[in-house]
């Protein structure tokens, strides 16, 4: 008997092909494993060495439970809804023709069925646990919840019902729903393919098993939306489906009652199924799901809309009323509105002489420097090095300097590794050298030098100042908004220092160098951290580098709002983190909010429109995220660490519910307010976004009529910025106010209002002014009466007081003010107007804008060169704000501003004329002629397409320029109502209706 030959030739070794695929396959598994594991496990020492492990542990085994919970329910249910129907299976079915096609289906689903029926369970479990995992903070605000101490106005249930019980109930009903179709729809299938359930030509058949499985399903299920229409009744609170949010008069009247009627009939038509199960009868459990259905119809459709349209609509105004006043208070009292203090003010327009002196100190404080201008300016002056940066949107502070508070312009000096020499790029300069930024520069808000530059308060390198210097502060920056992705610092005592520090001091000398001395970061100095870091952050040099020791830390996730997202992922983050010299350390101060969208009858905001403005669309401040709201509150601030991350959450709102609720899952996580600094509080300040999101509601809401507010006749907006060219609102601003009802100036975020735009125009007359209370006071634990008390003013329609749109348009049309800023513009220099801020002082509205000039080159900076005021009709524009007052009221406003002493025009007693300077008027007409010359030349060269010639007359331009300007600071202006003297330059002039 002959041997069948081989296949595989004499001399080579069997084929291990079926060995190899399972083996690539664990391979595979083990690293994708590995990847997993080391990106968990760093986020456990990075929470670890931060001290918010309990964090981490809480929300990730949350999740976990959550998963296998939902993962058990829907593996069970539809593991069993196949199991029941396979061996529910009839052994022969009757028709031939369809016994063929079956038996050809089960056929090929026999050698996999046991995979089939065990991992399509699986499969949908993993779905199902992954949903049911992010709903993890409604399960643990179901378990923690804390009650509000207000009842609705239509169950009189607690709120805590609406905001932490109710969504979780209504997750559970709408999981169980999507288990129960899912478990069905599989057992209906199995059924079909083994053949208790048939198509046939008398009708479907069913067997005995399949019927009592699907009777039983179809109980279930309407037992659970049974249970869905009732709660529906009181989701009804939480409607923004009509004009006003809540439940209005057709919900109550229609809605409410016919959703009790349907949850009571879904019960009673899964009882008629059960029936049907054990009595094998289906024609009442089939008429009643078609009576459920036509009700459903009827009562939840189209009796609603009857009621809507012939019973509503004609009476509106009537049968809404109540219901429009529980929105408005429900409302006002989810923002936190229902305590602001609303006051009329009688606002003047006639610019009295005299009339800032009430004011004094507010005028003293005026904010000259615009934040969002002057980045440039400090760049220039203060960064040193160009592995330096500052932000492209300062931030206004105030600190106690002498005994006064003094507003502060303020920044840190970042990091900007990627400014550093192309061939110094490297791995080891990127994350060893170049680690970290060094110091706070600060400049006074109200005050520039006689050149327009800032006049600082703390700036250079070493760090000196008012606030500080390196041996009473930590001027270091290795935590901030622009920091690199990571660092590796640290060494062993004794080792020589690796890290770029800071400039030396003196010419000739080398850079200091510098090892961090805190505990910012894991520590990645074990072979095995290396190892996971290298993967976390796919980087072979963090495995192989000699920069990386024994007792290197790794430092990551550096950006303040980040690290606070991160230690608590139950808030909503502010846009603007500011830094702040404390207690000897540079640190970050972060608002979080609590929120809500259950909040029953309160109106709904989306918090990425609501906080839009200016700042936000130019990228100067982080938008908040799209998604909506009815509930807010400022309940957390914190502190982050400049030096060594350390993230400090105080419990701020400590009525908060929400808070409330979130402390007992993280207990040890907050820190009661009362163990904040007096140095810290000193620095707290009424938050950006929440004032952003409570002046927009506040447009609506400051009417508490329910008939006005039906009317909307008296609706306002939040004024365009009318320093930018598009069409975006106004962001609010920080300034030391004085409001009417005050007996001393407070720091305040302010913003005002005009009538409502509609279609992109509105009349540009101001309404009302916002101001909320930002000084929290300076005494460790004790927080200010005051803070956070809104103030808003009324105007009374009638008087007609210009908004920011008009002053704007006042100050660009006015003659004086347009001939002096052509003259500035020559020579390509650019004119910036800054800020245009808002005062109430005076009597009336005191509209206060820097004007900046920036010259070409990549070294230019804008330098403050005017300051424009308007006060009712009237417009002032000098080189000083002391000037422009006087000016504006008449020679002598009543109050000195803060850039009084500067050297400059000061305007002299109304009526006369001041002396001139013969040399000074010589300059400057000297000045005037060489500049004209230079442009005829610059034209000519343009011209003719000599471009160098054309170049160089700019320079020549731009000389002349500045030598004008010198000349013109050193003449005094004449007062209004005095024959200017002869060759004054024009801008030395007030304007035409300054002076009448």
């Amino acid at each position: 008997m002959s041997r069948p030959t081989s296949p595989i030739p004499p001399g080579r070794p069997p084929s291990r092909r079926g060995a190899l695929t399972p083996t690539l396959i664990v391979v595979a598994l083990v690293v994708v494993g590995f990847i997993f594991f080391a990106n968990v496990w760093t986020d456990v020492l990075w929470y670890q060495q931060l001290g918010y492990f309990e964090v981490f542990l809480t929300e990730n085994l949350s999740r976990i439970l959550i998963f296998l919970a939902g993962f058990a329910l829907m593996f069970a249910a539809v593991f069993f809804a196949i199991r029941i129907a396979y061996r529910a299976r009839p052994v022969y079915a009757p028709d031939s023709e369809m016994r063929d096609n079956l038996n050809r289906y089960q056929a090929q689903l026999e050698p996999v069925r046991r995979v089939v029926m065990v991992g399509l369970p699986i499969l949908f479990g993993l779905f199902a646990g992954s949903a049911a995992a992010s709903q993890w903070q409604k399960v643990l605000l179901f378990i923690n919840q804390q009650p509000f101490g207000k009842e609705d106005p239509l169950f009189k249930l607690d709120i805590s019902f609406y905001v932490m019980t109710l969504p979780f109930l209504g997750f559970i009903t709408g999981f169980l729903i999507s288990v129960v179709v899912v478990a069905g729809i599989a057992g209906i299938l199995t059924h079909y393919l083994y053949g208790s359930i048939r198509l046939m030509e008398r009708g479907v058949f069913t067997s005995r098993a399949a019927q009592i499985h699907l009777a039983v399903t179809g109980a279930t299920f309407l037992i659970l939306l049974g249970v869905s229409f009732w709660l529906d009744r009181y989701s009804a609170l939480q409607s923004n489906g009509g004009r006003w949010a809540g439940a209005l008069y057709t919900d109550v009247n229609a809605v409410i009652p016919t959703k009790a009627i349907l949850a009571v009939a879904a019960v009673l038509v899964a009882i008629l199924f059960i029936v049907a199960a054990v009595i094998g009868r289906w024609r009442l459990p089939v008429i009643g799901t078609a009576m459920l259905v036509i009700t459903s119809i009827l009562a939840g459709g189209v009796y609603p809309w009857v009621i809507q349209q012939f019973q509503v609509r004609p009476s509106e105004q009537t049968l809404e009323k109540d219901y429009i006043e529980r929105n408005i208070q429900s409302t006002r009292a989810a923002y936190g509105l229902d305590q602001i203090q609303v006051d009329r003010y009688n606002a003047t327009n006639t610019a009295n002489t005299g009339a800032l002196a009430p004011d004094a100190q507010t005028t003293a404080n005026i904010r000259l420097l615009d934040p969002n201008l002057i980045s440039d300016a400090f760049a220039q002056l203060e960064q040193y090095r160009p592995y330096y940066q500052f932000p492209k949107s300062l931030n206004v502070d105030r600190y106690e300097i002498d005994g006064k508070i003094q507003d502060t312009v303020i920044a840190v000096r970042e990091l900007n590794p990627v400014n550093v020499a192309t061939n110094q790029q490297g791995w080891l300069n990127q994350h060893v050298v170049y680690t970290h930024g060094y110091g706070v520069v600060a400049a006074k808000g109200n005050k520039f030098t006689v050149d327009g530059k800032p006049e600082f308060l703390q700036s250079g390198i070493p760090s000196t100042g008012v606030l500080g210097n390196d041996s009473t502060y930590q001027p270091r920056i290795y935590f901030g908004e622009n920091s690199p992705e990571y660092s590796i610092v640290g060494a062993p005592a004794g080792a020589t220092p690796r890290e770029q520090d800071r400039p030396s001091g003196k010419e000739g000398e080398a850079d200091n160098q510098y090892t961090f001395e805190g505990n910012g970061g894991p520590n990645v100095g074990t072979f095995f951290n290396k190892i996971l870091y290298s993967i976390k952050f796919q980087s072979s040099d963090l495995l192989l580098s000699d920069g990386v020791n024994p007792e290197s830390q790794i430092l990551y996730d550096r950006n303040p709002r980040e690290r606070v997202e991160k230690v608590a992922p139950y808030l909503t983050v502010d846009g603007n983190a500011y830094p702040a010299v404390v207690d000897g350390r540079v640190k970050w101060i972060v608002d979080g909010y609590t929120t809500s969208q259950y909040y029953p009858y309160s109106q709904q905001a989306q918090l990425s429109a609501a906080t839009a403005d200016s700042q936000t669309s130019a990228g100067r401040t982080v938008a908040l995220p799209n998604s909506s709201v009815n509930y807010i509150r400022n309940s957390v601030k914190a502190t982050v660490d400049a030096y060594d991350g350390a993230v400090t959450l105080y419990a701020w709102d400590d009525q908060d519910p929400i808070l409330k609720a979130w402390q007992k899952v993280y207990p040890t996580s907050l820190k009661p307010y009362s163990e904040m600094s007096g140095d810290v509080m000193s620095h707290v300040r009424y938050p950006e976004d929440l004032f952003k999101v409570q002046r927009e509601l506040l447009g609506r809401y400051h009417v508490t009529e329910p008939g006005s507010f039906y009317q909307a006749k008296d609706v306002w907006s939040v004024p365009n910025d009318p320093t930018v060219s598009t069409d975006v609102k106004q962001p609010p601003f920080y300034m030391s106010l004085q409001m009417p009802d005050q007996k001393a100036p407070a720091f305040q975020l302010t913003s005002s209002y005009i009538p409502q735009i509609v279609n992109g125009t509105a009349r540009n007359v101001l309404y009302g002014f916002l101001a909320a209370d930002s000084d929290a006071g300076n005494q460790k634990g004790v927080k200010s009466d005051n803070y956070g008390k809104l103030r808003l003013l009324q105007i009374p329609p009638e008087i007609q007081v210009p908004g920011p749109g008009q002053a704007q348009n006042k100050f660009n049309s006015d003659p004086t003010v347009s001939q002096a800023l052509n003259l500035l513009r020559q020579g390509a220099s650019e004119v910036l107007n800054g800020n245009l801020l808002t005062l109430p002082v005076g009597g009336g509205i005191l509209y206060v804008q820097p004007v900046y000039l920036k010259s070409t080159g990549e070294t230019s900076y804008p330098t403050l060169q005017r300051v424009l005021v308007a006060f009712g009709d009237k417009v002032g524009f000098a080189p000083t704000l002391d000037g422009a007052l006087k000016q504006l009221f008449g020679g002598d406003s009543g109050a000195a501003a803060g850039d009084s002493a500067n050297t400059g025009r000061t305007p002299a007693t109304p009526g006369e004329t001041p002396p001139v300077s013969a040399g000074a008027q010589a300059d400057l007409k000297a000045a005037l002629e060489a500049a004209n010359a230079a442009i005829k030349a610059g034209q000519t060269a343009l011209a003719g397409g000599d471009f160098a010639a054309y170049g160089e007359e700019q320079k020549k331009l731009a000389a002349a320029l500045q030598k004008a300007l010198d000349a013109e600071g050193k003449i005094p202006a004449p007062a209004p109502g005095a024959t200017p003297a002869p060759e004054a330059t024009p801008s030395a002039t007030p304007s035409p209706s300054a002076a009448n």
